[in-house]
């Protein structure tokens, strides 16, 4: 009986002694779980990076950075979930002083010559990847110097640095998009046709590829729509888009009946294709 007592009061003892720890020396305590946060924060920090919103990503490495500064995993978590945030003026700049930093690698150039393309700075990005060696062979690094170059007029290093690309990637989808893109603007429309086909092929969802395909088939005057995985709504803004070529071309009437084929597939109210539809008809009235 005595022994169950003498426990019991040794673990109130105890109890009573962690409680006098935590008013007493809390500071102690924030220090211990400081160091558990550190081994946890990297799982956290990849959680932030891939899921949810991307501007709580940017508060929270915002946090973490003011709390642990100089820290290069944080700098690059709050650069990158500001490009996932689309706030492409601050991502520059978070990206620029990833850069300045001591353990800054030739990843974190190509990322800043990323972010600048993404604000619009192309001189800038330009001489961004002049500055990294030529031996630093990426994906990334490949398809920035073709975006580059396809800035500059250059289409033979534009086509150069794509195809390199595209040998460096299992998903270079966006690639081939991007380099039909670059032959549609010098009107080669046979091979952007080609190229987009090609992207569609590696990503069926990706539907940038399909429009622009559209408009590759619009520019030679097909004005049908390939046979293409796509839902009831993605058949609707395609025939909108081929409607449009077809009145670029000159081509009015077809043109309007392929905008009233697009109103008629959309589910719902189809506000873009009908406003056009109404401009051509008014457009032909006031004649």
């Amino acid at each position: 009986m005595r022994h169950t007592i003498l426990v019991g009061l040794c673990m109130a003892g105890v109890f009573g002694l962690s409680a006098c720890d935590k008013a007493i020396d809390k500071d102690a305590v924030d220090r211990e779980f400081s160091g558990v946060n550190a081994i946890d924060g990297a799982d956290l920090n990849d959680v932030m990076l891939t899921v949810g919103d991307p501007n709580e990503a940017v508060a929270y490495f915002q946090r973490a950075d003011a709390q642990d500064s100089g820290r290069i995993d944080l700098m690059r978590g709050l650069a990158k979930s500001l490009v996932r945030a689309k706030r492409h003026q601050e991502a520059a700049i978070a990206w620029a002083k990833v850069v300045d930093h001591e353990e800054a690698t030739s990843d974190d150039r190509v990322a800043l010559a990323d972010a600048l393309i993404r604000n619009n700075d192309w001189d800038r990005a330009e001489q961004t990847l002049d500055s990294i060696p030529p031996t630093h062979e990426t994906y990334k690094r490949y398809r920035l110097e073709a975006m580059i170059a396809d800035a500059n007029q250059e289409w033979d290093r534009a086509d150069s640095f794509y195809e390199t690309a595209v040998g460096l990637t299992t998903k270079p989808a966006s690639t081939l998009n991007n380099w039909g893109y670059s032959k549609l603007t010098r009107g080669d429309y046979a091979e952007a046709e080609r190229m987009f086909f090609d992207a569609i092929r590696q990503d069926p969802k990706l539907f940038t590829a399909k429009n622009n395909l559209i408009l590759a088939r619009g520019a030679q005057g097909n004005y049908t729509l390939p046979v293409l995985q796509m839902t009831q709504v993605e058949r609707a803004k395609l025939l909108h888009s081929l409607g449009l070529a077809a009145v670029k071309r000159g081509d009015v009437e077809i043109g309007k009946g392929l905008l009233r084929d697009a109103i008629e597939t959309h589910p719902q109210h189809f506000e873009a294709a009908a406003t056009s539809l109404a401009a051509l008809e008014n457009t032909v009235t006031t004649r």
